[in-house]
């Protein structure tokens, strides 16, 4: 007399399981005109986030009422909105992508020229004076993050802003520093507290450059304890190799995969990342943002729309990393054309 409910039953979690093992994929893009750097107009070079409110504009919002002060109170209110009337598979987070500081490979590029850089000194390690591979903050870095972090406080005090409730990391030196420079001290919510996470895919364009080469799992464990690794973190960087570099092409697959991993396992409205110029550039490609460089210390927010849609996504094709020629000595040429190492004497 049970056969026929649990044959329906069955049947029904059959069903259920293979609906849940369906493949989908997330699509995203940016919800404009909430910032400055949003604007075709802004120009990138120059621009200052800090004294600009974060580039955030001043506006009115269909959300608004009377308890909200501040314009990133009106925004929280806004975003808060929009998530509570979108669709079961959309969702809205606003991410701050910042750039780490001013690091000793940023310093000794300038002081080499681009093209002695690229073609030489970048491929070792360092020279008697300054060590760059897994480059560490300058003083001027150090500073630069700092002024980040007073800025956030003013932000927190002043402005009322909703901090980050997740922090993420790129695994080099430069980004974990900053991220600690940027957000320690704070007055941050006791459940949403500074404890970044180390991911690889956050981590700079992968070049023959030293600076692009991490240190051991227990190197960065040791010089920050509190920090937590993504599950699988290797001891060794897995990723880097000598002398031989990632297409830009592989560089954006890792930047989705790592933006869809994140996505998918964090539900947080409000997300912190700190990564490096290329890779920024790269995430702001992939979440259909326009092209905005950063300059050290500097950090650009983003509200995404995230959709999470039935199906394979595009189909990606990584390809092999592409050998990088060198020259026996650096070349004396500043030109910052010359970086196909076509200037070698």
């Amino acid at each position: 007399m049970f056969l026929a409910p649990l044959a329906a039953l069955l049947a029904l979690t059959s069903a259920t399981s293979a609906s849940y093992h369906q493949p989908t994929h997330i699509n995203y893009t940016v919800v404009p005109g909430i910032f400055l750097q949003d604007d075709p107009s802004t120009v990138a070079s120059g621009f200052n986030f800090t004294a600009t409110n974060f580039g955030l504009i001043n506006q009115t919002y269909p959300s608004d009422t009377r308890k909200q002060s501040t314009q990133w109170q009106r925004l929280a209110k806004y975003i808060s909105s929009l998530n509570s009337k979108c669709k079961s598979n959309e969702r809205y987070t606003l991410l701050f992508l910042g750039r780490h500081g001013e690091g000793y490979h940023n310093a000794a590029e300038t002081y080499f020229g681009t093209p002695a850089w690229n073609c030489y000194w970048s491929e070792l390690d360092g020279n008697s004076t300054v060590t760059w591979a897994d480059a560490h903050l300058t003083t001027t870095g150090t500073t630069q993050a700092l002024s980040v972090n007073k800025f956030w406080a003013h932000l927190l005090k002043d402005e009322k802003i909703t901090p980050p409730q997740t922090y993420y990391t790129s695994p080099l030196y430069r980004c974990l520093d900053t991220a600690k420079l940027t957000f320690s001290g704070l007055d941050l919510p006791r459940h949403s507290p500074f404890v970044p996470t180390i991911k690889e895919f956050f981590r700079e364009g992968i070049s023959a450059h030293t600076c692009d080469r991490r240190s051991t799992k227990t190197y960065i464990h040791k010089n920050f304890p509190g920090y937590k690794f993504e599950k699988g973190f290797a001891e060794h960087d897995p990723y880097w190799t000598a002398l031989h570099a990632e297409t830009s092409t592989d560089q954006d697959i890792r930047s989705k995969k790592v933006l869809d991993d994140v996505f998918s396992n964090d539900d947080s409205t409000y997300v912190s990342v700190t990564a490096h110029s290329g890779e920024i550039a790269s995430l702001l490609r992939v979440l259909g943002h326009r092209v905005f460089g950063l300059s050290t210390g500097a950090a650009i927010p983003v509200l995404v729309k995230a959709t999470t849609l039935k199906g394979e996504g595009p189909a990606t094709t990584t390809q092999p990393y592409t050998a990088q020629k060198t020259c026996a000595a650096p070349p004396t040429i500043r030109d910052s054309s010359c970086n196909d190492c076509s200037c070698c004497t």
